[in-house]
């Protein structure tokens, strides 16, 4: 197993999004090329993938922010194609993304993950994680 950043929008990696958002989440749109290329120049925004037997089999996004308070991070996005669950390809991806983002100076690292995603929960926790007692708001824009 390989896990890598990506910096650059390929056809590859089009279709890996394709393949792999409907499995985060059934109400997930994909995105166009050109969000993808303006995402990846984002030097807050980290996109890691797994490769497993030449193939890309997960993805995890990492969101860097500056704020008053201090440097913060928050993983988003995390996906192993179903294909590929129990290889430890999940906890690859988060181990890499917090190591990320302690090199670039966040303090803490932040996720959410919906309440039905038992196998992501426990992961999570495997990984270091603690429930945080907290309330989220959302608007939709």
């Amino acid at each position: 197993m390989k896990i890598y950043r990506v910096t650059e929008c390929s056809a590859n990696l089009v279709e890996v999004l394709e393949q792999l958002l409907p499995q985060l989440s059934s109400s997930a749109t994909m995105p166009s090329e050109e969000y993808i290329e303006s995402m990846l120049n984002n030097e807050n925004f980290y996109l890691f993938v797994a490769e497993h037997e030449g193939a890309i089999v997960g993805m995890l996004s990492l969101v860097v922010v500056d704020i008053p308070t201090g440097c913060k991070a928050w993983i988003e996005d995390v996906v192993v194609d179903s294909r590929a669950r129990g290889l430890h390809i999940g906890q690859a991806l988060v181990e890499e993304a917090k190591v990320c983002a302690k090199e670039v100076g966040a303090k803490k690292i932040y996720l959410t993950s919906n309440p039905s995603r038992k196998a992501a929960h426990a992961l999570y926790k495997k990984c270091g994680f603690e429930e945080y007692d907290t309330t989220v708001f959302r608007v939709k824009g």
